[in-house]
């Protein structure tokens, strides 16, 4: 048999295997608990003066 071709029974066990889905895994979701804030920081026009001096330097 030359590389890359297979027999009957090749093609059967490769289309078996390829139709087959694994279920076994776990899929329960992480629930968290606790808060989430946000820092808006600085406005818009400072951030940009920021930028420009990091851009120059």
């Amino acid at each position: 048999m030359s590389m890359g071709a297979y027999d009957e029974d090749e093609h059967e066990r490769r289309e078996k295997q390829a139709s087959t889905v694994d279920t076994d895994f776990d899929d329960e979701r992480t629930i968290y608990h606790g808060e989430v804030e946000y820092d808006s920081g600085e406005s818009a026009e400072e951030l940009l003066d920021q930028f420009e001096q990091i851009k120059s330097n």
